[in-house]
């Protein structure tokens, strides 16, 4: 099932230049593992970055399932980064 996926400029920037992807996915967590970002999003224990937020339709995934919230094929999941600085 095919879900678009959002993101930010900042990350598009990263993901050459595109800010929307159409990717087929059952889950949040597998729909954002096939964008070209993967490594951006996710750490090394292939957890969640906690500057990274997810929406599924304007919930946030935290408050659920977190990235085994479960798709069905007409979600729109939009990745908000936060920025954090010293």
């Amino acid at each position: 099932m095919a879900v678009v996926v959002l993101l930010p400029s900042l990350l598009a920037t990263e993901a050459g230049g595109r800010n929307r992807f159409e990717v087929e996915a059952s889950t949040t967590g597998g729909a954002l593992r096939e964008l070209p970002i993967r490594g951006l999003l996710f750490d090394e224990q292939d957890e969640l970055r906690p500057l990274v937020n997810v929406y599924v339709d304007r919930e946030d995934i935290r408050s659920g399932d977190g990235i085994e919230t479960t798709l069905s094929g007409d979600e729109t999941i939009r990745v908000v980064a936060a920025i954090a600085g010293g």
